[in-house]
């Protein structure tokens, strides 16, 4: 049985597409490289928490490597890119965020991406959960994300935890100058959220714009 056969067994609750699949098509696509280099520098600079998840808009070790220009230079339209990095735990959904940028995400670990299109946002700002799709994205793949698909932190495929390199124009999530602020979906530069109705970022105060099931992923080890 593979990893994917695993995880859709460990998940009949909602279906678990691959990357790779025709599904993933009108998401983004898949970059076909070695990666590897990124990857083990990942794994040194990067130690896994405990609990929670961590996010750096940019990661030195990884943002000034060599093998960042040059992705830069063949995929990102030699603009500035950040090189940064999520990792950790999680399991849920709980909320869904888009920016103006295509981004990239090079799966370290195993992973699970929940993703749905911003046209799926009603008059009404909100989103049915039923229209999220869960897809896997196995060790060592990067896959570039379309702008308007919306997602947030990667699940863990197993509870060692996990790490996704993240790829957006610099200055995407940084923090934002109240003063400027007029959107009350914009979290942060470049970054619009709406959280599930029940999640700890609605109680927060963040717009729950999402309703039916926050999507959970069963680890398979």
């Amino acid at each position: 049985m593979t990893r994917l056969e695993e995880l859709r067994a460990k998940n009949p609750h909602i279906q678990i597409y691959s990357v790779c699949d025709d599904e993933f098509l009108p998401y983004g696509r898949v970059i076909a490289d070695d990666f590897s280099a990124m990857s083990e520098m990942v794994k040194k600079a990067a130690p896994m928490p405990e609990q929670g998840s961590r996010y750096v808009t940019f990661l030195k070790e990884i943002d000034e490597m060599p093998e960042a220009q040059i992705y830069r230079e063949l995929y990102c339209g030699q603009l500035d890119e950040q090189w940064g990095l999520c990792w950790g735990h999680n399991s849920f959904m709980n909320g869904l965020e888009w920016h103006t940028c295509n981004e990239f995400n090079l799966g370290v670990t195993d992973l699970v991406l929940l993703l749905a299109k911003r046209g799926d946002i009603g008059k009404d700002g909100k989103l049915d959960a039923n229209k999220v799709k869960a897809f896997y994205l196995p060790e060592g793949l990067m896959i570039e994300v379309y702008s308007d698909s919306m997602h947030l932190a990667p699940c863990e495929v197993s509870r060692s935890g996990f790490w996704c390199v993240v790829g957006l124009q610099r200055g995407t999530n940084e923090k934002v100058d109240p003063d400027m602020k007029k959107d009350p979906l914009m979290t942060a530069k470049n970054k619009w959220l709406i959280a599930h109705e029940k999640s700890r970022m609605a109680e927060m105060g963040l717009f729950p714009g999402i309703y039916g099931e926050n999507w959970e992923i069963k680890t398979i080890d």
